[in-house]
């Protein structure tokens, strides 16, 4: 069983045994370990850094001194070395255009799988639903996206 099996398990055994109310993963994962379902990690002190460097690198915003336009700092691109993957970081100021095109072109990738999946997941809801109101999936961000910028915008006049 992959790790992810045996989390996937853990989850389902808590929601038996919590009539399937809603909990966060901590609490899930706390339960499992009191009941001897999951045992903690080893921990390896650079992986913890990594992550923190790598969630800090993500979380790193500039402001645009002519526009006032947001944008993210850091960049990364996934790629596999030795069957390992990678992610490589770099500045959006600093950064070679090969590096920025990937980036954009995976994170762009990363959003439309994310669609299928929740168009997916809406169509199964909604099959296993039939007496209530389907929900409905607008999934044309274009109306989104400028509202999202003109309340920015509106914020920065303020």
């Amino acid at each position: 069983m992959t790790q992810d099996e045996v989390l996937q398990g853990v989850f389902r055994r808590y929601q038996e045994a919590h009539s399937g109310v809603p909990h966060g993963a901590y609490e899930v994962v706390s339960w499992g370990v009191r009941h001897g379902l999951l045992r903690l990690p080893d921990i390896d002190p650079h992986t913890i850094l990594a992550d923190r460097m790598a969630s800090a690198l993500r979380n790193e915003y500039g402001t645009d001194p002519e526009t006032g336009r947001r944008y993210r700092k850091n960049h990364a691109v996934r790629v596999y070395r030795s069957g390992v993957q990678l992610a490589l970081w770099a500045e959006i100021e600093t950064a070679p255009r090969e590096h920025m095109e990937k980036a954009f072109q995976q994170r762009r990738k990363q959003i439309v799988g994310d669609c299928i999946q929740l168009k997916a997941d809406v169509d199964f809801y909604n099959s296993k639903n039939p007496t209530t109101k389907p929900i409905q999936l607008v999934l044309d961000f274009r109306d989104d996206v400028a509202e999202a910028e003109a309340a920015d915008s509106a914020d920065k006049a303020a």
